[in-house]
């Protein structure tokens, strides 16, 4: 494969791998679903391959990308989580999306805290962003439980976005760290229930 290349990270519940071929059917069926209305979704069975066969060429082309979000326990892919940054992209993103029955788990807030500590500590990143659709409430407090703000100074895609700034490596380096870090092992504890809506 020519993506061998690709690190394998791990957290305490989840391992995250490149993207192979067989991941593909659960990619296409998210993407198919309302579950990318803010990913410019859902899209058709031509439209997905063409975006699955980007996030395979975008590694072989920037060096980084969107790993698959695999279960330690059974293997199986929930989502993924990495980094973006096509053409006209004005700043690399951290991104992620978690599949339709896999929501509330966590399991994005876990993969994106870890591919951003990479990004920081591995590829020498001082920055990042998120663009999010003003629309897509969890992402949004997704990304503010991830310690990102709101940066309206900075370009955004289509004008129709809003930027998410995430916090810098010194910032994690504090309170706030541990506070991502907590809720993270909360979620790993099987008797948590986190409070309010299903969120990633």
């Amino acid at each position: 494969m020519g993506h061998r290349d690709i690190p394998v990270l791990e957290t305490n519940r989840l391992v995250l791998r490149g993207p192979d071929p067989e991941d593909y059917p659960d990619f296409k069926a998210t993407f198919a679903s309302y579950r990318s209305r803010f990913m410019g979704g859902p899209l058709n069975a031509y439209e997905t391959w063409m975006l699955y066969a980007a996030e395979i060429g975008h590694w072989e082309i920037r060096g980084y990308g969107m790993w698959m979000i695999h279960l330690k326990e059974t293997d199986e892919t929930v989502g993924m989580a990495g980094g973006w940054f096509p053409a006209q992209w004005p700043e690399r993103e951290i991104a992620w999306i978690i599949w339709p029955n896999q929501s509330g788990h966590g399991y994005a807030l876990e993969a994106a805290d870890r591919v951003r500590r990479y990004f920081y500590h591995d590829l020498g990143w001082e920055t990042a962003v998120s663009y999010i659709d003003p629309k897509n409430l969890e992402a949004i407090r997704l990304a503010e439980r991830l310690g990102c703000t709101k940066d309206h100074a900075a370009p955004t895609v289509d004008g129709h976005d809003a930027v998410y700034r995430h916090p810098t490596l010194a910032q994690l380096q504090s309170q706030l760290g541990h506070g991502i870090d907590m809720e993270i092992a909360h979620y790993a504890d099987p008797l948590f229930k986190p409070k309010g809506w299903a969120l990633d």
